[in-house]
């Protein structure tokens, strides 16, 4: 590493400690005022906090590059879709890519909201539920099993997974030490799904194997590829919903708001994307350096671009810290941006377009019935325990 002036903005604040995670927005603020890169002393290394400028990192992937890792350690992810490099990665993303279009996600609408209305109902009908064990979790779940092509009686081991997938992106902590196990024995398991015996045939998991077959992509390739999907089709849509049930439950006002005009539907996703933003940042490593007004950020430099952070920069977004569905902020970065952006991002939308549809149709109002339990996790923001009572329309 460099040798550092004394000028350079610094923090001590520790963006994966649980008391930061809880409630990182303050700090988040303390790092944009300190400037524009901030050299983070508890990791020794960088954060990108601002708007501007993360969307720019996240569009430079020649600058930023994603080949050694997205994750704070090295090695960290560094044969997924979405840590290969500038080369590997429009082959590994065009293996789905017929099946992640704008046409597909069309003709995959009606079941899936017959689907979601379906599991609406039934929570409805029961009356008091956990929001996310029971709707959040399941539809996300549910929908990209069943695309993925995997058996609806052998799906347990998804969302432990995903969870263990996304905590290794942070630090090498006790507690993560103690999951490496179960994040090997999900790696065995998933592994062991990519087999034209077990996932159904024209599944998108059906997709990657005939890639493997053409020799378009290796094999394990292929099973990054197919983890990487169900990861990202489930994990952040999972947090994103639980956190708008969670904001409906809390703050019954906003759910009276979209009561009363359903046209803020679509917004209130996008806007509680961009507000909580479920997957907090991820990291880049420099391959030159690169000026930050009085601050040069040095090649070879791992850095954190914060989703979170830039998603509440009020040099860009006005009222930043508020729930305003009307915005419709299409330009968060949520879902990442440029080449390594969320390739199920429209899927996410289409599931929730669904549920909103199905909540206004059935859903009069939302009763807390106990405390809500916040998620802990280093990389990933949401609720995971959500008691409520839904009130039928």
């Amino acid at each position: 590493m460099a040798t550092l002036p004394a000028t350079v903005p610094s923090s001590d604040l520790d963006p994966f400690a649980p008391e930061f995670t809880h409630d990182p927005f303050e700090g988040y603020r303390q790092w944009r005022d300190l400037g524009r890169a901030v050299r983070l002393s508890a990791h020794d290394t960088w954060v990108l906090p601002g708007y501007e400028d993360v969307r720019a990192a996240l569009a430079d992937d020649t600058t930023f590059s994603t080949a050694r890792g997205t994750g704070l350690l090295e090695e960290s992810h560094t044969s997924s879709v979405i840590s290969s490099d500038r080369q590997r990665h429009p082959v590994l993303r065009s293996v789905l890519s017929s099946k992640t279009s704008p046409r597909a996600m069309a003709a995959l609408r009606d079941d899936i909201f017959a689907q979601v209305d379906a599991l609406v109902a039934d929570a409805v009908d029961r009356g008091s539920i956990d929001a996310v064990g029971d709707i959040a979790e399941v539809i996300p779940v549910s929908v990209v099993a069943d695309l993925i092509g995997l058996p609806d009686d052998d799906r347990e081991p998804l969302l432990p997974g995903a969870d263990v997938v996304n905590r290794l992106f942070g630090p090498l902590t006790p507690e993560l030490a103690a999951r490496l196990s179960g994040a090997g024995a999900y790696f065995e398991w998933m592994a062991a799904k990519c087999d034209r015996s077990i996932l159904r045939p024209d599944s998108w998991g059906s997709a990657i194997l005939d890639a493997v077959d053409d020799g378009l992509i290796a094999r394990d390739e292929g099973v990054w590829l197919m983890n990487g999907y169900l990861v990202a089709g489930m994990d952040t849509t999972v947090n994103a919903l639980s956190s708008l049930l969670h904001l409906f439950a809390t703050q019954p006002e906003t759910w009276e708001r979209i009561v009363a005009d359903p046209s803020l539907a679509a917004g209130a996703f996008e806007e509680i994307v961009r507000l909580e933003s479920p997957i907090q940042g991820f990291f880049r490593v420099t391959t030159r350096d690169v000026d930050y007004d009085d601050v040069v950020l040095p090649a070879g430099e791992r850095v954190l671009l914060s989703f979170g952070s830039a998603n509440r920069d009020e040099r860009h977004f006005v009222d930043a810290d508020a729930f305003r569905p009307e915005r419709r902020p299409i330009d968060h970065v949520g879902f990442g941006f440029g080449a390594h952006g969320c390739a199920g991002q429209a899927l996410a939308r289409l599931e929730s377009a669904a549920l909103m549809t199905s909540l206004l149709k059935r859903v009069d109002r939302f009763e807390p019935t106990g405390e809500p339990v916040r998620r802990s996790h280093p990389i990933v923001r949401g609720i995971s325990s959500l008691p409520v009572r839904l009130h039928a329309r």
